[in-house]
Formats: C-alpha cells, sequence, structure tokens
C-alpha cells in the first residue's frame, strides 16, 4: 500500500502525541514525516516535506489554522482540520469539502477520514480554501460556491444554482438550475445547516428548498410550493405556520 506522508500541527503537546500514537496504532498507511506546536514552524516543514495531508488544529495562539494557510503559497497536500469545539467554523469546513475531527479524536472517526484521503482522486485545496475563506466571512451571498464530493472528485457548485435538495436514505440528492442532479453522501440536514444563511428553508423531513425559486404556493392538499423547475413539494404540517409567515415577511 502506498504511503500516505502526513505532518501534524498543534500547539499541544498531549494533542499531538495523541494523534501521533493513534495514527500508528491504527492507520498504518500513514506515515508521519513532522509534527509541531508551532504554526510558524509548520510552515517551513510543509514546504520541506511536500506532505500529502496536514492534521490542523484550528485553535492555536498567535497564528491560528486558518490564518496559517494563508501564508502559504502553494497547496498541494489535503487538510484535515482538528478542533475541541462546535463552532461557527464547521459549517464553514463543511462548505469546502474540507474534512475534520473533533477532540477527542475517536480511532472509527479517524480511520474513515483516512480512508477517504486514500481514495480521494484529487484534492483541489487551493480552491476549497478559497470556499472557506469566504464561507468565514460574515457577509452571505448566493454568489458563493459549496463544494461538493462525487465520485469522480469535486465539483464546485454556485449556490445561487441550487433549487432544491431531497433526502434519500443516507444519500442527498441536489437539482440544480440547468436541470442537473447530483447525488451526494451527504444528509439533508448537513445542507440544511450550511445552507440556512443563504435563504434555503427545510419545508418537508426529506425536503430543503431555495427560497429564491419558488414559483407559487399551493393552498391544496395541506399546503405545497412549486420550485421553478416545476417540482412540486409538500409542506409539512408543522412547518406550514412559519414558512407562510416567511414568504410574507
Amino acid at each position: 500500500m502506498e504511503k500516505i506522508s502526513a505532518i501534524l500541527v498543534d500547539d499541544e503537546l498531549s494533542s499531538l502525541q495523541n494523534l501521533q500514537q493513534k495514527l500508528e496504532s491504527f492507520c498504518p498507511e500513514v506515515q508521519l514525516v513532522a509534527m509541531t506546536q508551532k504554526p510558524e514552524e509548520a510552515l517551513l516543514l510543509i514546504q520541506q516535506h511536500k506532505p500529502d495531508v496536514i492534521f490542523l488544529d484550528i485553535e492555536m495562539p498567535r497564528m491560528n489554522g486558518f490564518r496559517m494557510l494563508d501564508e502559504l503559497d502553494a497547496y498541494d497536500f489535503e487538510i484535515i482540520f482538528t478542533t475541541a469545539y462546535h463552532h461557527y467554523a464547521i459549517d464553514a469546513i463543511r462548505m469546502s469539502a474540507f474534512d475534520y475531527l473533533m477532540k477527542p479524536i475517536a480511532i472509527a472517526d479517524l480511520q474513515n477520514a483516512v480512508q477517504r484521503l486514500a481514495q480521494a482522486k484529487q484534492t483541489h485545496t487551493k480552491e476549497k480554501i478559497d470556499i472557506l475563506k469566504n464561507s468565514l466571512q460574515d457577509k452571505k451571498s448566493q454568489e458563493d460556491k459549496i463544494a461538493i464530493p462525487t465520485y469522480e472528485g469535486i465539483e464546485f457548485i454556485a449556490i445561487k444554482n441550487i433549487l432544491h435538495i431531497e433526502s434519500s436514505s443516507n444519500y442527498s440528492k441536489l437539482y440544480l438550475h440547468d436541470n442537473k442532479v447530483i447525488t451526494v453522501t451527504k444528509l439533508l440536514k448537513d445542507f440544511e445547516d450550511m445552507l440556512l444563511p443563504y435563504r434555503f428553508y427545510r419545508i418537508h423531513n426529506s425536503h430543503l428548498i431555495n427560497l429564491n425559486y419558488i414559483h407559487k404556493y399551493l393552498k391544496a392538499d395541506g399546503g405545497q410550493v412549486m420550485m421553478q423547475d416545476g417540482t412540486v413539494i409538500d409542506v409539512a404540517r408543522r412547518k406550514k405556520e412559519e414558512f407562510l409567515k416567511l414568504l410574507t415577511g
């Protein structure tokens, strides 16, 4: 099996040692080439070793993980973020299709992240970092993009081109403006969390819609919406009052 070279970056020594031990014990395909508590030193190590992946802590003093990325000129590697906090950055990381691990890092989560990394065909790291930076800004626009992992690689889709998303078991189907449909191994809840600031609303357990593309509201059968592509979607009874208030302002 081809080895995956890795650098670990975390200001806490205990976290570094813990991740090192778990990688060595449970992820033999990963070859650790360097680890550091200093993001400034990490910049030099990345240039020196040119790793396949960086396990990067988000919260670090002086220079956090995102600021460290700003200092790099080339992105010939993948990134797996690590964090101890459920905070604003998680949705931004999801939108950019980067992987992340919550501390304390579970062995199964680590192995799954490494497996996804080994199966990835292309990293598109520069494009994903651009999406990450945009997502971290306070200003949200439907001009923003979202990175969608597919069987072929990663597609970068403008949010304004997503009409609605349908849940299908452990998959989600994205219906786009050009009549294209993309099936993704993500739950609808993941998209709901990411797209809520972009005028998306979950009108049913199985449907998330872009409010900008509602063609009409139908009172029949308890309430339905017709989207601009002609799709008719039921409004859940428990959502109806809130949804109508949202439509009428």
